[in-house]
C-alpha cells in the first residue's frame, strides 16, 4: 500500500526552483533514506509532506489525501530545529504531547527517557543540543504513526547514543509504518535503510532499494553518496 505519492511535484520560491518535477512512491513498511547535500531540497520536500509549505505545481498525497489536518493525525514529524518551548521540562512536554496527539504513548516515552538517563524535571533550556535532540526524537517516536519523518535526527547526538537511538527507531516502528529519514550521517544509518533516495539540485537522481544499490555498485551507500556528491 502506498503511504506517500508525488506526481510532478514542484516548489518555487520566487524565481528559484527548489524542487523540480518530483515523482515518487513510498510503500508502507519501509525505512527510506532521503539523502543529498545542503541546498538539494530535502527540507523543502519534508515541509511539503507536513503541510508547512504548499506545492507550486504537481501533487503530493499521503494515503490518498493532500497534506492537511487529516494527514497530521498519521504523520509524526521531527524538524531539523527545536520547535518546543524551552521553559518546559520533560514531564510537561510528555503531558503536552499526550494532550495534543491521540496516538501518543506516554508509557513508552517515559521508558525511553529513563533508558537515556534523562531527568524528567530538567528543562529544555538547560539541556545540551544533543540532549534536546534526544528528547524531541523520543516524543516523536512515542506516537503510533503510519509515517514518521525525521529531519537530521542524530546530528548533535554523541556517537555512543546513536546506536541506541537507531535501535529505538527500529523497535518503535510497526510492521505497516514507514519512516523517511534525512541525514548527513549516512554511515550511521545505512544499516537500517530499506530504500535510498538521492536528491540533487531539486531533482531525484537515484531511487532504489539499498540492497540493490550495493549489489549493482559494489559500494556502500555512504561511499556511493561521497562519489556522487564529491564529499
Amino acid at each position: 500500500m502506498k503511504i506517500l505519492e508525488c506526481k510532478d511535484l514542484c516548489k518555487n520560491f520566487g524565481s528559484k526552483k527548489v524542487l523540480k518535477n518530483i515523482n515518487l512512491e513510498i510503500e508502507s513498511g519501509k525505512i527510506i533514506g532521503l539523502l543529498g547535500p545542503n541546498g538539494s531540497g530535502k527540507t523543502t520536500f519534508i515541509k511539503l509532506v507536513n503541510d508547512l509549505l504548499t506545492p507550486t505545481s504537481g501533487s503530493i498525497l499521503i494515503k490518498g489525501e493532500k497534506p492537511g489536518i487529516e494527514t497530521k493525525k498519521i504523520v509524526s514529524y521531527l524538524p531539523d530545529k527545536n520547535y518546543l518551548d524551552d521553559s518546559m521540562n520533560i514531564l510537561e512536554l510528555i503531558a503536552f504531547f499526550k494532550d495534543f496527539y491521540e496516538d501518543f504513548n506516554e508509557e513508552k516515552a517515559f521508558k525511553l527517557m529513563k533508558d537515556l538517563h534523562l531527568n524528567e524535571k530538567d528543562k529544555l533550556k538547560n539541556m545540551s543540543k544533543g540532549t534536546k535532540e534526544k528528547v524531541q526524537l523520543i516524543l516523536v517516536m512515542s506516537r503510533k504513526a503510519e509515517l514518521y519523518v525525521l529531519d537530521e535526527p542524530i546530528g548533535g547526538v554523541d556517537p555512543a547514543a546513536r546506536d541506541y537511538i537507531l535501535n529505538t527507531i527500529l523497535n518503535n516502528l510497526s510492521e505497516n509504518s514507514s519512516l523517511i529519514i534525512s541525514t548527513h550521517l549516512i554511515d550511521d544509518i545505512e544499516k537500517i535503510l530499506d530504500e535510498v533516495i538521492f536528491i540533487k539540485d531539486g531533482k531525484i537522481v537515484l531511487d532504489n532499494s539499498a540492497d540493490e544499490i550495493r549489489t549493482k555498485t559494489s559500494k556502500s551507500i555512504d561511499a556511493l553518496f561521497r562519489e556522487e556528491f564529491k564529499c
